[in-house]
């Protein structure tokens, strides 16, 4: 099993342009979601290949003009911190596509990949088109952005949402899975959680574990970490002092969300 917990690398690839996070899928055993997050300079430019794989732009924070080879989109972006908690702009483009990403002021970048099987239209997905929704109460509250849900007809498989969970919070919570294909019943999704924190010398744990335990680890999760979800249950705990984000990726064979509740937890949902 490859490590569930990463750090950020810090790895320069100009002066312009550094590598935060690079996770290809066979780097972390998974089959269908590769992450990259990229800080991009003014004026800074990153170019690569999207290939075998479809991918959605983040623009987390900062201003960026992105070309997919053949159109541009300008001015993608809308806050300086995560924690505005404001949508933001995303594109989606799909495979054999030469991607080109130009900075207007300094911004971090998140790419999220999934195994292509098709080429489909490159689609803007705009801050003012992410569906937004509160779930939970009592200490279980999130507040969602949804960028790519499973109704989207974008994208061939990727899923892509930003949850924020206030200080003293459960997320991901009571504690759920999606590693069966078993549809209507649950759905086959791998995950990634990318974190940040306000202030962002905070921390959060996460826990992912499977029925048997086979799979069972609990991580202190810092600033800019990304957490790997193979399989199993992923709830995650925020501490007092601080405010949680977390931006996921989700993909599998089929692009629907269902997630079965750890039974033995599921009497949280319905309490009164």
């Amino acid at each position: 099993m490859a490590r569930l917990l990463n750090k950020p690398v810090h790895h320069p690839l100009s002066d312009d342009v550094q590598v935060i996070h690079d996770l290809k899928p066979e780097d972390i055993d998974l089959a269908y979601i590769g992450f990259k997050v990229l800080d991009i300079k003014s004026q800074g430019t990153y170019t690569e290949s999207t290939g075998d794989f479809e991918l959605c732009i983040v623009a987390l924070t900062g201003n960026i003009d992105v070309s997919d080879g053949e159109s541009s989109y300008e001015d993608l972006g809308t806050r300086d911190s995560v924690f505005e908690k404001i949508p933001t702009d995303s594109i989606y483009i799909s495979k054999n596509h030469e991607v080109t990403i130009k900075a207007n002021k300094d911004s971090r970048v998140v790419l999220c990949y999934s195994p292509a099987d098709e080429e489909r239209a490159t689609q803007l997905i705009p801050a003012s088109e992410n569906s937004v929704e509160d779930r939970g109460k009592y200490s279980n509250k999130r507040h969602v952005h949804n960028i790519l849900p499973d109704t989207h007809t974008a994208s061939e498989k990727l899923l892509v949402v930003e949850v924020y969970t206030d200080q003293g919070n459960w997320s991901s919570y009571p504690p759920h899975k999606h590693d069966v294909d078993n549809l209507p019943n649950e759905s086959l999704l791998e995950e990634t959680y990318y974190h940040e924190m306000n202030p962002s010398k905070g921390f959060v744990f996460q826990r992912v574990f499977t029925d048997d335990l086979s799979l069972d680890e609990t991580m202190t999760v810092e600033n800019s970490d990304v957490v790997v979800v193979p399989k199993g249950y992923h709830p995650v705990a925020v501490p007092d002092g601080y405010d949680g984000y977390y931006l996921n990726v989700m993909a599998g064979p089929k692009k629907v969300w269902k997630f079965y509740n750890q039974p033995d937890h599921e009497w949280i949902i319905d309490r009164e």
